[in-house]
């Protein structure tokens, strides 16, 4: 079997794509910004159920340093490119993001070129293919791209369509024999390892705690993270997946009032703090006058984004599980760890 490179290992969906490349018998290398993370990774994915062996290892990198990428990426066949560098506190320029992304996967392209490795499947995100549109009711495809004009264009989109855009021109000009897969997931829920909560999984777990007390008329793409390590997997071995773009959603997209019935009818007691009314958009945006964090918020009220899996069901076979799966396990983990307050 192949030595894969994964980036981000302590990562929501960098975890998993160890655990699913360990289980098909592939020797493993995962970054970690620090070394010092490294018993904690692998006490959380021997409680998941890695097999325990020699194959795997770990190195120390930073997407924001050159160090460490030459090591990581030797002897290596494919490279799964996961990790995505977000500062600590609030972010006061848009550059704080938009910077380390775009050189983070340009750093592990050139490492990976010179190593000789086959090739990348970078994690970029939906993200980077539908926003900044007119309202539309065909699904977005992978022939899609975020105008970076539109007014509902906020940092972090910007930070995911440059990285992306980023790396294809780096393909063009000086990718070599290196080959690119790139997967756009939309909002990734499904079961935790451990206590690090990505944006998505802090939605479920504040229904669940009470904290949102109504819904707003938010909508978004749902799709398991073992579905979209299973897309990455596809996305490195099949011929078919080079120079390729793949959507990872599972179905429709869901508003968070679908988010709240799927709790409420799939836990019953355990989810009796869960709202069940929806919130007015004029109320919304009466509370942005003094909330700046709500007021981020407010472009993306009343939008419903569809994006079609069929291309990554066709071309790779992939096939994922349901949104009300994922979002009943993201939940079933959150109350097994212990993550949701009382």
């Amino acid at each position: 079997m192949s030595k894969v490179l994964v980036t981000g290992g302590s990562g929501f969906i960098g975890s998993q794509a160890i655990l699913q490349l360990l289980a098909a018998g592939h020797q493993v290398r995962a970054t970690l910004r620090s070394l010092g993370r490294e018993a904690e990774v692998r006490r959380l994915l021997e409680q998941a159920g890695a097999p325990a062996g020699d194959n795997l290892s770990f190195a120390e990198a930073d997407l924001t340093l050159d160090a460490g990428w030459t090591g990581a990426a030797a002897g290596c066949e494919f490279v799964l490119h996961i990790a995505s560098p977000f500062p600590a506190g609030k972010v006061e320029r848009e550059d704080d993001l938009v910077v380390p992304a775009r050189e983070g996967a340009l750093r592990v392209l050139r490492a990976s070129r010179d190593a000789g490795v086959k090739r990348v499947v970078l994690t970029s995100s939906f993200a980077a293919i539908g926003y900044g549109h007119a309202a539309q009711a065909a699904p977005f495809t992978e022939e899609d791209w975020t105008d970076l004009s539109g007014a509902d264009v906020a940092p972090y989109i910007k930070s995911k369509t440059l990285a992306e855009r980023a790396a294809w021109d780096f393909m063009a000009r000086e990718g070599g024999k290196l080959e690119l897969a790139v997967v756009n997931p939309v909002g990734v829920f499904g079961p935790l390892m451990g206590p690090d909560l990505s944006s998505s999984i802090q939605i479920v777990k504040s229904l669940l705690e009470g904290a949102v007390r109504a819904c707003p008329k938010i909508h978004f793409g749902v799709v398991d993270v073992r579905d979209v390590v299973d897309l990455h997997l596809r996305a490195m071995s099949h011929p078919a997946a080079k120079g390729q773009r793949f959507l990872a959603v599972a179905g429709d997209s869901l508003s968070m009032l679908d988010v709240a019935k799927i709790l409420r009818a799939g836990l019953g007691q355990a989810a009796h703090k869960v709202p069940q009314r929806q919130v007015p958009s004029w109320v919304l945006r009466l509370m942005a006058l003094g909330d700046p964090g709500m007021s981020q918020m407010l472009p993306q009220l009343g939008k419903v984004r569809r994006a079609s899996n069929a291309k990554a069901k066709q071309l790779l076979g992939w096939s994922p599980r349901s949104s009300q799966e994922a979002i009943l396990a993201t939940a079933e983990s959150l109350l097994k760890l212990g993550l949701v307050k009382a």
